[in-house]
């Protein structure tokens, strides 16, 4: 849920479309009592959320979790070297940040976070209950399904490793993305153990 975003991608995985998906998600969330209009970040939508959020708080998301498992073909890497980003994952749970979007400026910014994050429609995009220090609040999450094709299973060390040390694509590496989305957390004071283990193994491999 992350540059993983406005991804070109093998049209295959073009899984639905997009402005159907975002009228879908308007109607739900006129539906759901609540005028404020928050986003869950968990990846790159933390440390490059590209709006004017009126206000943020750490968050806390059960039912899914972060993972380094979405191909990224343009973004991270390229369709001869495909690179990894986060995706949202169903299972266990997930520390990231949440934003309000100012009520004013809510439906444009949506828009263009739309157009970011689901150019292809290849997330699922979901209104998720978010635990806060201030209590909890829905927000908007972009999923991944696991029988999408963008999905990858949990690869082996050597091969991660050589995704580490050669896949970039037009926003940078996958090693960049990685270290980035790792330093965002620490700095917010979010652990997050399999982050943490692949900053090892990239360390391990000089790749840092």
């Amino acid at each position: 849920m992350a540059h993983a975003v406005n991804d070109s991608i093998a049209p295959e995985l073009i899984l639905r479309d997009p402005a159907q998906a975002l009228q879908r998600l308007r109607h739900q969330w006129a539906g759901s009592g609540s005028p404020e209009r928050w986003v869950f970040g968990y990846a790159s939508l933390i440390w490059r959320p590209e709006f004017d959020a009126a206000e943020h708080r750490p968050a806390l998301v059960r039912g899914w979790h972060r993972a380094l498992r979405m191909r990224s073909r343009v973004n991270r890497g390229t369709p001869q070297q495909p690179g990894l980003v986060f995706a949202l994952l169903p299972g266990g749970a997930c520390r990231g940040m949440v934003y309000r979007l100012r009520a004013e400026q809510a439906e444009p910014e949506l828009d263009r976070l739309w157009a970011r994050e689901m150019p292809t429609g290849v997330y699922d995009a979901r209104l998720l209950p978010c635990r806060t220090p201030q209590g909890p609040v829905l927000a908007l999450a972009f999923t991944l399904s696991r029988r999408s094709e963008a999905c990858l299973p949990q690869l082996p060390e050597a091969e991660l490793v050589h995704i580490l040390r050669h896949a970039r694509g037009r926003y940078g590496s996958t090693l960049d993305y990685l270290a980035q989305t790792a330093q965002a957390l620490h700095e917010r004071g979010v652990r997050d153990r399999e982050i943490e283990r692949l900053m090892r193994l990239a360390r391990h491999h000089a790749l840092l």
